[in-house]
């Protein structure tokens, strides 16, 4: 979109968030923003107050902020401009103001290069702002725009976290900063004021509960709110929600065949996964609403329309959890691959154990494993979905938990982590055993882009990166009792025995 299309988007979502009062000072950059927050002002949908100095622009709006309770805006253009907003930062975030400080800016690109009135102006509030959301024109959208200054707004009146203050909404908009005007678009947001007190109630079409990575709690929570309301459950395995009559073990897949159907997605904790579960939250016609009690909230599609902090669902239609029940038959096949390795450590542990898995092909398999009667709970490290730290993860949680605890990663992701171990003489230990689908490199990018063919002269090089380590070597090296397994008997056999370190030679996809 254009910048002046991206300039009517905010003030648009400003409209809808109920910010009533934008104070404006002039410049190039702010061009796009400066005539649209005009046009809605002659509109009669918010007020416009123009001032020649920033500081006296921020003070502004500040007071407009102070004495109405509701979130102000001030707009400046780029460079020194928003270095004299500082002030009135400071006071906003010692006073606990609602203030938008709306900075607009020149492309990241042109940083550091000598180009006219560009800063690193990314967080120039420092410590005085609760927060910086950053939006580009060069690579954004109406929808990623618009939850921006969502986002933007909810911080900075404290609705999720009851401490307002200062944030900055950083534009970066490209030439041409102006042009004809699109239409208005009215942009309505229900953010709930408060963690703990908002109920959203729902009416009953055709709705799928989404659960990601979460505490065991916010898991059940999710299985209970699926299972009252007779809704299909989509649950990630460290969502701690994947058991119950409604979890549907193949849904990944499932989703290509019935989620043409979904009519609004429920979303609890934070899915990251798969990527037909990012394409249905991206959905324009699939109504997104997050359950949260945090002060952020997942919403990679750019398509929340309610944040609560609890959900009450209407009844779905019988037919609807019937459909994607009668179609759930996910199997694991002939072999014995990461997959079969998922299913045989999720069938032998049970409610008394703790389950730690890696964030890579791993964590994918057991998301496709069968449903458990009485699963484990189960942790990962899929906050930014990294491979490294997944053994000292597992040694943590194994030491603060006391419960016996198994770690399923790849070998990749061990190899990441050797050094965790080591357990030093005299130190606690944790009861940890760890299973390892070794399959001789990151399997992962077999099923990314850089698996096609075009690229197999460099796949295993820069990809796939196979280190030709013995792993139960290493890992007798250093007290621990390694075995192998080849099969699902071998495997059997090893589980039952005493090993503490279970490698599972597994072919590649």
């Amino acid at each position: 979109m254009s910048s002046i299309e991206l300039g009517s988007v905010v003030v648009d979502a400003l409209v809808g968030l109920g910010v009533t009062d934008v104070v404006l000072a002039p410049g190039s950059r702010s061009a796009a923003l400066a005539l649209a927050v005009d046009r809605a002002d002659r509109d009669g949908r918010l007020r416009l107050h123009v001032r020649l100095d920033e500081r006296v622009a921020g003070f502004t709006a500040l007071g407009l902020a102070k004495e109405s309770g509701r979130p102000a805006a001030v707009v400046t253009t780029s460079g020194t401009a928003v270095a004299n907003l500082a002030p009135a930062a400071m006071e906003a975030r010692a006073a606990g103001v609602p203030l938008l400080l709306i900075t607009a800016d020149r492309p990241a690109h042109l940083v550091g290069t000598g180009a006219n009135q560009t800063a690193d102006q990314v967080g120039a509030f420092g410590p005085s702002a609760l927060g910086v959301v950053r939006l580009s024109s060069e690579s954004g959208d109406a929808a990623a725009w618009a939850t921006g200054v969502q986002r933007a707004v909810t911080a900075a009146t404290g609705h999720r976290t009851r401490q307002p203050g200062p944030v900055q909404l950083n534009l970066e908009f490209a030439a041409p900063l102006v042009g004809l005007l699109p239409e208005p678009e009215e942009r309505r947001f229900d953010v709930a004021r408060s963690a703990g007190h908002s109920v959203a109630e729902l009416d009953g079409r055709r709705t799928v509960v989404l659960a990601g990575d979460a505490p065991p709690a916010v898991g059940a929570e999710a299985r209970a709110l699926a299972e009252v309301a007779g809704a299909p459950l989509l649950a990630e395995p460290s969502s701690n929600a994947r058991s119950g009559p409604n979890a549907i073990a193949g849904y990944r897949d499932l989703l290509a065949d019935l989620g043409g159907a979904i009519e609004r997605v429920v979303v609890v904790g934070h899915p990251t996964l798969s990527r037909p579960v990012t394409a249905l939250l991206s959905r324009s016609d699939v109504e997104v609403v997050v359950v949260a009690a945090t002060a952020t909230w997942p919403d990679p599609g750019h398509r929340a329309t309610m944040v609560a902090d609890r959900v009450l669902l209407g009844d779905q239609p019988d037919s609807w959890l019937r459909t994607w029940r009668d179609a759930d038959r996910s199997g694991a096949g002939p072999g014995f691959t990461r997959r079969h390795v998922a299913d045989l450590v999720l069938a032998a542990l049970g409610p008394a154990d703790d389950l730690v898995l890696g964030s890579s092909s791993i964590i994918r398999a057991a998301d496709l494993s069968p449903i458990p009667a009485a699963p484990p709970r189960v942790f990962a490290n899929r906050g930014l979905a990294g491979i490294d730290g997944t053994v000292a993860t597992a040694t943590g949680i194994g030491l603060a938990g006391g419960r016996p605890t198994t770690v399923l990663l790849g070998d990749l992701t061990l190899q990441h982590d050797l050094g965790a171990l080591v357990r030093p003489p005299g130190e606690p230990r944790a009861r940890l055993r760890i299973v390892v689908a070794d399959d001789g490199g990151g399997s992962i990018f077999h099923g990314l882009e850089q698996g096609a063919p075009d690229y197999a002269d460099s796949f295993e090089r820069v990809f796939a990166t196979p280190q030709g380590v013995d792993l139960v070597a290493v890992g007798r090296a250093l007290g621990w009792r390694a075995v192998d397994a080849a099969s699902p008997a071998e495997f059997t056999a090893a589980w039952a025995g005493d090993a503490e370190l279970i490698v599972a030679r597994v072919p590649r996809p």
